[in-house]
């Protein structure tokens, strides 16, 4: 039988309107010149979906809504997709450069998805300067996470230019199937009946962590509430480490958003994130957080608009993992953490990162946050829906929850084909909300490269490209400041204390030349699920 949407899933359906979308997408920039023709074509495409649908399922499921709003809907799988609907193209006006693609993609990530079929749509963009095409993938995210989705474009690519052969399955399954009405409108009833245990399930689970809740961890009393009822209850929860209290500043991003996109992208080399990781003794996602702080700062200056304190950005974590259920549903959790735009010297900057990103680790390892998804049971799915529009709508007026969302995606790191056209570059876009904020940030690392994706409000944001080329600006600085503290490798936090880093193959080149393999500054300048092997690949290693 089909599998019901899960109640944290539900959300990303229920808080969906005209201007706050909920699908996630993938820019992926292909060369086909190795091709036959030098061309890909939409039919080259459909022909590699229809050979490996069986190995994407979320690309067969439609939603199947319960009568009268009862419960959350199902997921029912159909036998034959229409792909004439799904797979689309289109052709850029000369010269098709990248801001001409970015405009392009950003009216597409600003239309709704259709409800009534398979939540996905594939766009083939032609006319890229230099012979390129471009790929547009989008899913939504009540079908995918950030995880499952890397796996879905995944299964549409090999490791050789040459198309791998994929056995069809031996005995096609028959697709899952929907309850019908009656049965749909009898399990919503008994689910509404055991609201009331589920709702002290919530109570249990969720108090003792509401101050790590967005919008209700910045009112007043909730940590202290959040401390009592730690203490009296002892365990896991009373030993939780303690989270700062943190105050959303306003900002010109902040408050309810239009329908509009801006998009914006590029390419960053990993050799140099990681040689500055090993100078400081930091994580990678430290270097990036920390790069990310510094754009903000200086966009936000440049408007005289930047606070006198951090801003507060949501962190989406993947839970994979920790429940291997099998389930189709996403394992995700949104955390929050204080980007430090208001500290001046960039190596204090980065080092207020790691401290952040360190407590967070432990309040996370300390206690995974399964009461997450308690709290998407507690509320009746017939009122979920008002509830999570209404909370928008006052979280967004009245004090922001977040400033904005920053994701880091792992990926793989040998070279990856679709129909025999190489992929030279993969850019992630996400959500903007009016409760996390008109821009997000999301980071997705490939064959040696980081791929900076930034989405925000067309005009809340409307100069994008200036955080790409702010981006560069901060790898280059802080590939100079790591230059001294390469003489030893650092403990967390502290630069030059121990035995030398190791290199990588370009690392000794310094900041300026980074920043040349990057393609220098004012141009384009780049932890890994593994795309589905369907023929036995060289190993990659994780980033």
């Amino acid at each position: 039988m089909a599998e019901q949407v899960s109640a944290f899933d539900a959300q990303f359906l229920n808080f969906e309107t005209g201007t706050n979308l909920a699908h996630i997408a993938a820019l992926t920039i292909l060369d086909p010149s190795g091709r036959p023709g030098g061309a890909l074509t939409r039919e080259d495409l459909i022909g590699l979906l229809k050979r490996r649908l069986h190995l994407a399922p979320p690309l067969r499921r439609r939603l199947v809504e319960v009568p009268f709003g009862l419960d959350h809907p199902y997921w029912a799988e159909d036998r034959e997709v229409d792909f004439d609907y799904h797979v689309r193209d289109l052709a850029l006006p000369p010269p098709g450069d990248d801001h001409k693609l970015a405009e392009q993609v950003a009216r597409l990530h600003g239309a709704r998805l259709d409800r009534g079929r398979p939540l996905w749509e594939i766009y083939l963009i032609h006319g890229l300067a230099g012979g390129r095409v471009a790929i547009y993938t989008k899913v939504h995210h009540a079908a995918v996470d950030g995880v499952t989705g890397a796996e879905v474009l995944a299964a549409l690519m090999d490791f050789e230019p040459e198309p791998a052969a994929v056995p069809a399955p031996e005995t096609a399954a028959e697709p899952q199937r929907a309850p019908d009405a009656v049965e749909m409108v009898i399990r919503g009833v008994a689910r509404v009946l055991d609201n009331p245990f589920a709702l002290l399930r919530f109570i249990a689970e969720a108090v003792p962590r509401l101050d790590e809740v967005p919008f209700v961890a910045q009112l007043p009393g909730v940590g202290v509430v959040s401390r009592f009822v730690r203490g009296i209850g002892g365990g896991d929860a009373e030993a939780l480490p303690e989270l700062p209290r943190m105050v959303v500043p306003r900002t010109p991003f902040s408050g309810p958003i239009s329908r509009h996109r801006r998009f914006a992208f590029g390419q960053l080399p990993l050799d140099e994130v990681k040689r500055i990781k090993n100078a400081f003794g930091v994580t990678v996602n430290d270097v990036v957080m920390a790069m990310c702080a510094t754009a903000l700062r200086r966009w936000l200056a440049k408007r005289d608009e930047l606070p006198r304190q951090p801003l507060v950005a949501g962190i989406p974590v993947s839970t994979r993992g920790q429940a291997a259920n099998g389930s189709v549903a996403n394992e995700v959790m949104l955390t929050m953490t204080t980007l430090p735009t208001d500290v001046p010297d960039p190596r204090d900057r980065l080092l207020s990162v790691n401290r952040s990103m360190g407590l967070l680790k432990e309040r996370l390892a300390a206690a995974p946050a399964a009461w997450l998804l308690e709290f998407s049971q507690a509320m009746p799915a017939a009122l979920s829906a008002l509830a999570a529009r209404s909370a928008f709508r006052i979280a967004s007026r009245a004090a922001p929850a977040m400033n904005l969302l920053v994701s880091n995606v792992p990926g793989p790191q040998t070279p990856l084909y679709v129909c025999g056209a190489r992929v030279t570059a993969l850019y992630p876009m996400s959500v903007i909300t009016d409760v996390s904020g008109g821009i997000n940030i999301t980071v997705f690392s490939y064959d040696g490269r980081l791929g900076f994706g930034i989405v925000t409000d067309r005009d809340m944001v409307p100069d994008v490209w200036d955080l790409i080329d702010y981006l560069r600006d901060s790898l280059a600085e802080y590939g100079a400041l790591a230059a001294p503290s390469e003489q030893g490798m650092a403990e967390p936090g502290k630069p030059g204390k121990t035995a030398k880093p190791r290199r990588t193959a370009k690392a000794g080149a310094g900041a300026a030349r980074g920043a040349r393999a990057a393609g220098g500054p004012r141009k384009e300048q780049g932890v890994e699920p593994k795309p589905r092997r369907t023929r036995k690949p060289p190993e990659s290693p994780p980033a």
